[in-house]
């Protein structure tokens, strides 16, 4: 038989990663549409104090969202919707049921849309099951049963931009954080603000980074984050390449929204356990 199906089992964050369900109990919620955006256009005044590199406002937000990540938020769920490009095609938009708890790392998800991957589940503890994720797939692929994958091989990447271990928000802060570092070195950026952003109806704070040339220093062409103004962290994440052409808008390549997001629901290891009666495995 052939192994091509494994290659289904891997989910994000992407950055990364996000229905209110009972601590043990998965009545997965129906997936929506595409997630609805809006942005005013016109640029607000730069809500952090003044600073010498483009970056400099931008990071500072980031700080502040992963320290309060950090502080408050131990766990929560989600309905993760992503559009990601994998060698060169731009795929369908995905739909993710998540469990996420941060400590341990552990990764409890979920397919609801597409059809064809609906009922799929997978899961992944930090320091457990010598660090393999625990998957099993649908239709004529469950007969196999349950598999373990190195999160990071070929079968588990296979169609998949980021490994199950990278999946949620605090793992996107952790990636916007790393290349707003690294690039400060540089110049050649704009950074703008807008104000009055919109996520699935929840007003955000859009920050927008671009840059005018390709340089190898620089992961994105674009990258637009949403942040929650409420909730202060990154409910959107999209980037974009350079386009192959010059005059050209840039290439979405993947795109990461969270919904239906609930915090601190109290998971505990009977939600990360293939075992859970709830659960398909």
């Amino acid at each position: 038989m052939s192994f091509r199906f494994l290659k289904l089992f891997c989910t994000l964050p992407a950055l990364l990663a996000l229905a209110s369900l009972s601590a043990l109990a998965v009545a997965a919620p129906p997936a929506g549409d595409v997630p609805k955006t809006a942005a005013r256009n016109t640029p607000s005044a730069d809500p952090g104090a003044p600073a010498e590199h483009p970056l400099a406002a931008a990071l500072k937000l980031s700080r502040e969202s992963a320290e309060l990540v950090d502080r408050d938020i131990h766990d929560y769920s989600c309905v993760m919707v992503k559009r990601e490009m994998v060698d060169g095609k731009l795929g369908d938009y995905e739909y993710i049921y998540l469990k996420i708890r941060h400590h341990p790392f552990s990764v409890y998800s979920h397919y609801l849309k597409p059809e064809a991957k609906k009922g799929q589940e997978a899961i992944y503890v930090a320091g457990r099951n010598e660090g393999k994720l625990q998957a099993h797939g649908v239709g004529m692929q469950s007969i196999i049963g349950t598999v373990s994958l190195d999160p990071n091989g070929s079968m588990a990447m296979a169609g998949q931009r980021y490994p199950i271990t990278e999946a949620g928000f605090r793992n996107l802060l952790r990636k916007i954080l790393q290349i707003g570092e690294r690039e400060s070195q540089f110049g050649e950026c704009e950074v703008k603000f807008f104000q009055g952003a919109k996520v699935e109806g929840r007003s955000c704070t859009l920050v927008e980074l671009s840059h005018p040339r390709k340089r190898k220093e620089f992961t994105y062409a674009l990258a637009r984050v949403y942040v929650d103004d409420e909730w202060k962290i990154p409910v959107r994440f999209e980037g974009y390449e350079w386009p192959k052409k010059p005059g050209e808008p840039p290439v979405l390549i993947e795109e990461y929204t969270y919904t239906k997001l609930q915090f601190n629901r109290g998971f505990t290891d009977a939600d990360f356990d293939t075992r859970n009666k709830s659960y398909k495995f």
